[in-house]
């Protein structure tokens, strides 16, 4: 039992320690590139990056508020992750949440708790067929997640580009800006304040980190505390055992990312409920789906950990933005992208100390012998 024990923590600080590191290489490519651009201002630069997201309780709450999203998509692809399942669509999943609750706001006038449902249901029927096509054709999920993604927002700006309501002037809509403004189509599908926008003097605050944080905490009891949860991580680390052990490892892999896409699908409808962003018809993906592939990693996928690695990406991008004029957008979004993806990196890092750590094991028990 001590041994079990101590191999767990060994894991856990291991998990950690590659993370920091990944962390601390990032920051210092970071300031390299700026010196390198514009040498008197790196260090007022990176300071800002750094400082920017606590100077004031306005920053503190720009970043809860983009934290939010990028959380439920971390936990999403984390959650995929730790049944063996690689979840790229979730931009696509993020789209059809975001699609399905501002279309039950403006156009059946819902309240925000059902939108948000709603949103849930979109996500998860848009992550539904991947998990059918792998589990029933065997089908790698990366490339039917990758096809749906571009299925779902063409489809998405095809519908919106086609509803009467959707274009209507008092939504602020015109012919190149189609969006649906909630605050004046139906403010009861806006997320609830409950005072905390003044509070913190800041009309991004609401309840979204708190509704966020409550689902990670339930998608880490799923996993951690239910037979549920221990099946699916059966079905992820050896699915032909699994069935030989009786679990029903194609049902395990539908459900799985069913309930990834629903994640995803409830950051989308967390971040246009807010009332503070409108949909765009959109030429690209939403980048917050993959931005969830990052979070997930910097976190070993354990949803307890998605929540701080989210908010310290959250962090990063309101500090980026603190940078200009000094430094143009473009330069401040590869420094967070080169801190975002070599964090995306952490699992090799942990593997290299996991080898060191054996190593030094061996060479100890063979002084000792």
């Amino acid at each position: 039992m001590n041994k079990l024990k101590k191999a767990v923590q060994s894991q856990a600080f291991n998990s950690f320690l590659a993370s920091l590191i990944s962390i601390v290489v990032g920051l210092a490519f970071g300031f390299v590139l700026l010196l390198i651009l514009k040498a008197p201002a790196a260090l007022q630069g990176m300071k800002a990056m750094l400082t920017t997201g606590f100077s004031s309780p306005d920053r503190i709450a720009k970043v809860l508020y983009q934290a939010a999203p990028l959380l439920m998509c971390g936990l999403s692809v984390g959650f995929a992750f730790k049944t063996g399942l690689f979840n790229i669509g979730a931009p696509g999943q993020y789209t059809m949440g975001a699609f399905f609750a501002i279309m039950c706001a403006t156009q059946f006038q819902m309240p925000w708790w059902a939108c948000l449902i709603a949103s849930m249901l979109g996500g998860a029927i848009w992550g539904l067929f991947p998990g059918l096509f792998k589990a029933l054709f065997n089908v790698n999920e990366v490339i039917t997640s990758i096809m749906f993604n571009w299925i779902g927002m063409y489809l998405v700006n095809l519908i919106f580009a086609n509803t009467p309501k959707a274009l209507a002037n008092f939504w602020g809509a015109t012919n190149s800006d189609r969006t649906a403004d909630l605050n004046k189509a139906n403010p009861g599908a806006l997320i609830p304040k409950l005072g905390l926008d003044e509070a913190f003097n800041s009309p991004y605050m609401n309840i979204s980190i708190f509704i966020a944080v409550g689902l990670a905490i339930v998608m880490f009891i799923v996993l951690q505390k239910t037979t549920f949860g221990y099946e699916l991580k059966a079905c992820g680390m050896n699915k032909n055992a699994s069935r030989y052990a009786g679990i029903n490892a194609n049902r395990n892999i539908v459900l799985s990312m069913v309930i990834a896409g629903a994640l995803s699908g409830i950051g989308g409808g967390l971040y246009y409920l807010a009332g503070t962003g409108q949909y765009v018809l959109e030429k690209v993906l939403l980048t917050r789906g993959f931005d969830g592939i990052p979070v997930a990693l910097l976190a070993n996928s354990h949803p307890l950990g998605t929540i701080l690695s989210s908010l310290f990406i959250s962090y990063l991008s309101v500090g980026g933005s603190a940078m200009q004029p000094n430094f143009s957008s473009e330069t401040t979004n590869i420094i967070i992208a080169v801190i975002i993806y070599l964090a995306a990196f952490s699992l090799l890092m942990r593997t290299m100390l996991a080898k060191l750590s054996m190593r030094r094991k061996e060479k100890e028990e063979e002084a000792k012998q």
